[in-house]
């Protein structure tokens, strides 16, 4: 049993309340959509585990001033700037760790979520979200977790359940020389998947699609993206092509 003064009492307790400002969740509010920005900063502001850093339009500086914030988590509102480039994270350590990210009022879109996760997002909220949804989504990424509608769990069962199929076996026989993005592109490729429906499984343009293609073509030897998937089937680890006529 311990019994403290008054003035040790205050001591603790500011020490107390120096820690529990520590722990806020640090907030960098990006979206080009004023009305969603301030609902969510006002909301926020209410809530005394978040300290918000900036809520500002998104713009050409965007990925810099989030570096340069201090901010230990970002919400966002838009796919595109989310892919275009790593946002890395900010503060004392975080060299090569990319920023704790919540995508908000996105569409009810598989392939954009799938993307999102691939890029390294913790959280994506659909636009059919309530506030209460939205805050509690970043809250869970502030505190280093992940979240998404219940729905898109089963998402990612089957994405793991069909790379466990498609890419072990092709991975043997990838030519040397290929990016992991390229690798990835190849499966899709001999499913006879169109560069359009590559893009959106990705969450690319289909001009970058295109770019990847012509560059498998040109390291695989092959003239046309029908040959790409038998091309590398034939291939021998070490990247020599099995001879007509021998036994693989």
């Amino acid at each position: 049993m311990y019994s403290y003064s008054k003035d040790q009492r205050g001591r603790h307790w500011a020490k107390r309340e120096d820690k529990s400002m520590e722990s806020k969740a640090k907030v960098f509010i990006a979206s080009c959509n004023r009305l969603l920005r301030e609902s969510i900063a006002r909301v926020l502001a209410k809530k005394t585990d978040f300290e918000i850093v900036a809520a500002q339009a998104i713009c050409s500086t965007t990925r810099n001033e989030v570096a340069d914030s201090g901010a230990n988590t970002l919400i966002l509102d838009s796919l595109e700037f989310f892919l275009d480039a790593p946002i890395p994270s900010s503060g004392t350590g975080a060299k090569n760790r990319l920023m704790r990210s919540v995508l908000v009022a996105m569409d009810d879109n598989h392939d954009h979520f799938l993307a999102a996760i691939r890029h390294g997002a913790l959280g994506y909220v659909l636009q059919e979200a309530s506030a209460l949804d939205v805050v509690s989504a970043i809250r869970t990424v502030a505190a280093g977790d992940v979240v998404c509608p219940p729905r898109y769990v089963r998402v990612l069962f089957e994405q793991v359940a069909q790379q466990a199929v498609e890419f072990p076996s092709s991975r043997k026989r990838m030519p040397s020389g290929l990016t992991r993005r390229e690798q990835q592109l190849i499966p899709l490729i001999g499913r006879g998947l169109s560069n359009k429906e590559i893009a959106s499984h990705f969450g690319l343009s289909e001009q970058t699609v295109k770019n990847h293609i012509h560059r498998i073509l040109r390291k695989v030897g092959v003239a046309d993206r029908s040959s790409v998937w038998e091309a590398c089937q034939n291939r021998q680890p070490g990247g020599n092509t099995k001879s007509a006529g021998h036994a693989a």
